[in-house]
């Protein structure tokens, strides 16, 4: 579905400041691939996510989906196709407006059909689909989303998320900002709605075992290369010891982030 050759992301060139974001990415997605992503901070993985989502024209590569070359595409555009969900639970939804609202806006991907298709059918359908979350939004269908909690409103992003029908959901770190309960129940929905809708994904974490229980496929990071590849029974029969171990291999040191080994 997508794919990535040679891709790379560089920042003030030709200064003393410059960086490489992304060195020479090479990496195809394909439907139906979950694909979750690792790496410490500054390892590449947001970059990553950038340059797909066309927020940063890569600096050289191309970047194609279905073999059509989507490389100068800007963002709006590939948002027709590209769900995100960021690591700040407030940036996926609309907070002064209404549950109902945000699900309509995701569902018909815009507003011009808002006032005229919420109609009742509509609103029962919204009910039975919050109802799913288990977290009672059902009960608040009109309230403003400015009054749910962090959890419940990265909850309702990614109901948004799938009622707009992406062909690829970016997941940047969705559950770091949540207290651990919360975190749970985003990722649960995560595995439900990755199943239920037949998905592709990719999803950023910090979390070595977290990368390691979901997904079919594992890519490591680190200084804007992917250094590691692993999918099906390979990554099952994964361990972090050896993802620490196999990190130390490759680059001759250890992985000394904190967050990435405590997680």
């Amino acid at each position: 579905m997508i794919k990535l050759s040679d891709v790379s992301l560089i920042f003030g060139e030709g200064t003393p400041d410059r960086v490489e974001a992304l060195n020479n990415i090479s990496f195809q997605l394909n439907h139906g691939d979950f694909v979750t992503v690792i790496g410490s901070n500054g390892a590449g993985k947001s970059s990553l996510f950038n340059a797909v989502s066309g927020l940063y024209p890569p600096t050289s590569g191309v970047i194609s989906k279905n073999k059509v070359d989507i490389t100068r595409w800007p963002e709006y555009k590939r948002a027709a196709f590209i769900g995100r969900v960021f690591q700040d639970p407030l940036m996926g939804t609309a907070g002064n407006m209404s549950v109902q609202d945000n699900l309509t806006i995701a569902s018909y991907k815009g507003m011009k059909k808002l006032k005229i298709s919420l109609n009742k059918q509509k609103k029962n359908e919204f009910r039975e689909l919050l109802s799913q979350l288990e977290m009672g939004l059902e009960d608040r269908i009109s309230d403003n989303v400015g009054q749910l909690s962090g959890g419940q409103r990265q909850a309702l992003t990614m109901l948004m998320m799938v009622l707009s029908s992406p062909d690829l959901v970016l997941l940047d770190e969705h559950t770091a900002a949540l207290d651990p309960r919360n975190a749970e129940k985003v990722l649960e929905l995560t595995s439900r709605f990755y199943s239920n809708y037949k998905l592709t994904v990719m999803m950023v974490t910090h979390n070595m075992k977290m990368a390691l229980d979901f997904g079919n496929r594992l890519i490591m990071m680190d200084r804007g290369e992917i250094i590691l590849e692993a999918e099906g029974k390979e990554k099952s029969r994964l361990t972090v010891d050896e993802l620490v171990k196999r990190f130390h291999d490759i680059r001759g040191m250890s992985l000394t982030n904190d967050e990435t080994l405590l997680s």
